[in-house]
Formats: structure tokens, sequence, C-alpha cells
């Protein structure tokens, strides 16, 4: 799990104060009360339908709300903001027929006053891809491009979404390092994502929203601490003899196929399990993650659309 950034200071860089959006007689973001700490990665996380994207795109400027107030350092953004972030969208058109040097040439001319451009290709790896055609890159070669874009600017605040969708895992691991190089640098980033371990890895801090609301926030291991004590035993439902559950696993929660136990005592509970007969094949005992955390405030399981 991603340890608080010491270099990260108090300084709150984003806020948000009331924050509303409706469609129609539907309330999609319902009064959301929002601060990103600077420097730090904050993960936003929520179910299909919580209001998350259109959080986001209401922060981003793509969307504007019906109610409250977005907030860059204190004050009511301007147009000025926007040359302040970097966005990577989970998916963006790139012209055709563009090697990748041609891509961040072309992409350099936005800006007055753009990132170092030999800089940039250090920083996200791209010196072996600078000939090839953006067409022809692999997904995490396309992903360290789009990061790059959205660096152009020398943003203080980077808004990824969703970053390592589809990627195999070696490149979602380097996109990681590449998410750690930048908030190390004193960059702030705001990260949503579904994978509950990249959420892990990288967030000091994060905020689960569901049905418009933030329904808990706070740096990961210490959300965990707050719900989660000891350890969690999973055993397979068919292991108890007609459904009927022993007095040590009566506070059990079916999930599948499995009855699902929160332990202080492990030891204990075990014991006591092999006493009641019950076979213990198939049983699993884990510190609880991210997953369980979500499962638990809002009865979902995170999942990609």
């Amino acid at each position: 799990m991603a340890d608080a950034n010491p270099a990260a200071n108090e300084h709150i860089i984003l806020s948000t104060r009331g924050l509303t959006k409706r469609y129609g007689d539907v309330t999609v973001v319902n009064q959301l009360d929002l601060d990103i700490r600077e420097g730090i990665c904050f993960g936003l996380l929520g179910p299909n339908g919580a209001g998350k994207t259109t959080t986001i795109e209401m922060l981003e400027g793509i969307l504007q709300a019906n109610a409250g107030a977005i907030l860059y350092r204190g004050k009511p953004v301007d147009s000025s903001f926007f040359q302040k972030v970097g966005i990577q969208f989970q998916h963006t058109a790139l012209p055709d027929f563009l090697k990748v040097t041609d891509v961040l040439n072309l992409f350099s001319r936005f800006y007055a006053e753009p990132m170092d451009r030999n800089e940039l290709i250090r920083w996200c790896n791209l010196e072996d891809i600078l000939d090839r055609d953006h067409r022809k890159l692999s997904g995490g070669q396309k992903q360290r491009l789009l990061l790059a874009l959205a660096l152009m600017n020398d943003p203080d605040l980077l808004f990824l979404d969703e970053p390592t969708t589809g990627l195999d895992p070696q490149a979602r691991r380097n996109f990681w390092q590449l998410v750690r190089s930048i908030r190390d640098r004193g960059k702030t980033v705001l990260l949503t994502t579904h994978y509950m371990d990249e959420a892990e890895q990288l967030c000091d801090e994060i905020a689960v929203l569901d049905e418009g609301k933030i329904i808990a926030q706070g740096a990961p291991r210490a959300l965990l601490n707050q719900h989660f004590h000891g350890a969690l035993i999973r055993l397979p439902r068919a292991n108890f003899l007609a459904g009927s559950l022993p007095p040590v696993f009566a506070e059990a929660e079916a999930q599948g196929e499995f009855y699902q136990l929160q332990a202080e005592a492990v030891d204990t509970t075990l014991a006591a399990l092999i006493a009641s007969g019950v076979s213990l094949h198939g049983l699993q005992v884990e510190s609880a993650t991210l997953d369980d955390l979500f499962l638990k405030l809002t009865g979902h399981e995170l999942r990609g659309e």
C-alpha cells in the first residue's frame, strides 16, 4: 500500500463545496464536499452509477454543475485553471499516420510554455519508440505516450481516468512506477481506477463515492483498520452440512460460494470449527483489502464497465 508522501504538505489544492449534478429528476452527484491535499495521489472510487465519472468530468471542466463550487487553491476555478492541469482520458483519438515524435511536436504547440521535450521523453520512457507510428504501439506504450501528452504543460494537478485498463500486469506495474515518480516530483494526481490493488499501491488517500455522496475518505490503511479487525476467514458454503452454521460462525456473511467471518482470534475460531466437525477444505485466511472495504461499504464489488 502507498505510504503518505512525506514531502506532501497540508495545503488543499482542489476542493468542492456542495457540488451537485442533476439530469431531470435524477440527482447524480449530491452536495459533494471534497478536499484534495497537494502533492499526493488521491483515488476516487465508486461502483458503476455512483457518480464518479460525472464528478471527474465536472472537475475537469467537461460538465457544468447545477449547483456548488469547485475551488483551486481556495479560489473559484477560472480559465487559468486549465493551464495548470493535465488530463489523461480513458480514450484519446490521435491523428493518423503520425510518429510518436510528431505527436509530441504537435501537442507542444498547444502551449505557450511546454515542458522540455527531452525531459518529457526521458520521464515517460519514450526513447525507444519515437520513430514508431503511434497506431502500432502496444497498450503500455500508448498509455505512456498519452501520459506524456497530459504532462506537456508541466501541470500541478494531473487527472488519470482509469489509465491502466486493458494493460497486461507488467505494463500496469511499469505505469505505476511512472505515477509514483510524478507524485514524488511534487505533483498532485487524481486517479480513478477499478483495480483495488492499483489503489492500494498508488493512493495516499481515497474517497469512496456511492449514490452521489462520499461515504468514506482517508488513507487506505487507516480505513481498513477502522472497519476491520483481525483477519477474514472464508470457508466454502458446501462445508457446512445442511447449511447450518456452528455458533462460532453464526455472524458469518454469505458471499457467493463462501461464508466469510471477520475474526479477531483466528486460532480460536479455527479450533472451534474443527471441534464442530466442519471441514477446513478450501479455507482462506486473509487480511482485509480494499476490495473487502469497498464491498462492505457499498454492497458492490468494484468492477470495470
